[in-house]
């Protein structure tokens, strides 16, 4: 089993910044790959950033790429997702996600665990 618990949610105007962290406890992070998602209200839940078990290989959505980064750090059981230029349409609820898959999906049904997510809302 692995918990995750996301932080580092808020509300914060647009062309702002912000860091989601997303803490591991369980079997071994390093073991895992990870990945972001997000929903919006009354949207399906879909795929932001992912990041391979070691962090050298990096995937993001179209619509983030250039803004956002993601990142980890397997000393500390924690992935992070730094945002940047953020737009009111980035709103939502946004959660971490650990895979056992070698290369991280961009399908949130080939994730195995899941955080309980985050909110994050972006004023205009």
């Amino acid at each position: 089993q692995v918990q995750l618990v996301e932080s580092g949610g808020g509300l914060v105007q647009a062309g702002g910044s912000l860091r989601l962290s997303c803490a591991a406890s369980g079997r071994t992070f390093s073991s895992y790959a990870m990945g972001w998602f997000r929903q919006a209200p009354g949207k399906e839940r879909e795929f932001v950033a992912a990041i391979s078990r070691g962090g050298i290989n990096k995937y993001y959505a179209d619509s983030v790429k250039g803004r956002f980064t993601i990142s980890r750090d397997n000393a500390k059981n924690t992935v992070y997702l730094q945002m940047n230029s953020l737009k009111p349409e980035d709103t939502a609820v946004y959660y971490c996600a650990a895979t056992a898959k070698r290369v991280p999906p961009k399908t949130e049904y080939e994730y195995d665990y899941w955080g309980q997510g985050t909110q994050v809302t972006v004023s205009s």
